[in-house]
């Protein structure tokens, strides 16, 4: 009886990649080329290149995956964190285990009262937040800006990502920077680089860019524009002047 579940299982696998490839295949296409761009020529020579959308990914118990010892304590954190929420555990949207690491999506609102639990709870202990990034979807509607926050515990050797999201219409995240102090400037290059602003931080200006500097350049829509290069008599043009190859 055994070998018979096991040779459905293997069946089962070697079937899934053909499965997953065709499902992937009727998702609807997202965005064409490399980068998207509709303002100037797709230099990166992927013009025809299709992007398909997919549905979000949400993880099942059990999280902790008995062959990949990074995923140890993954289920012992998600029942920490649900019971530190208590009657607010709709905070948490979904949660997602991909390559050994293990995603909290949370509402944007619940983010500074969750930053505070996984600092203070003593089951949780992520004394390091150890910054905060932003990721532009501009074909995931209504939740086109992610902010993406990695928490370190030290007391647990316990490491957790934490994403959250809001519209292009309203870049708005509340600043955890009353609770981690260190993401002080990881917010102002969120903010600098991506648009999203961090209500409640002490001083949101720009990090790196001219104080002056019109937009967010590393969100997918900034125009590629840019400045020639000269290289030992060598003119490159800049992107928006160079051939676009079909």
């Amino acid at each position: 009886m055994s070998t018979d579940n096991e040779r459905e299982r293997n069946e089962e696998a070697a079937r899934l990649p053909d499965q997953l490839g065709r499902e992937r295949l009727a998702a609807p296409v997202r965005r064409t080329g490399m980068f998207g761009t509709s303002t100037t020529g797709d230099t990166s020579g992927f013009g025809r290149l299709r992007v398909r959308g997919s549905a979000p990914v949400s993880a099942e118990r059990p999280y902790t995956d008995p062959d990949d010892p990074r995923t140890a304590d993954f289920d012992r954190v998600a029942d920490d964190l649900e019971a530190a929420l208590g009657e607010n555990a709709g905070a948490v949207e979904r949660v997602e285990v991909a390559r050994g690491e293990i995603t909290f999506h949370v509402r944007r609102e619940s983010l500074p009262r969750l930053a505070r639990l996984l600092r203070d709870e003593p089951s949780l202990r992520y004394e390091l937040c150890l910054g905060v990034t932003g990721v532009h979807f501009p074909e995931d509607t209504d939740r086109e800006l992610h902010a993406v926050y990695h928490f370190r515990s030290i007391t647990h050797n316990s490491e957790i990502r934490v994403s959250t999201t809001c519209p292009d219409s309203d870049p708005h995240i509340p600043s955890i920077v009353s609770v981690y102090p260190t993401n002080d400037w990881h917010e102002r290059e969120a903010w600098d680089f991506f648009g999203i602003v961090f209500d409640g931080h002490p001083a949101l200006t720009r990090i790196q860019m001219p104080d002056d500097w019109q937009g967010h350049p590393q969100r997918k829509d900034y125009p590629l524009g840019g400045i020639p290069v000269e290289y030992r008599g060598a003119t490159v043009p800049p992107p928006d002047e160079r051939r676009a190859y079909k």
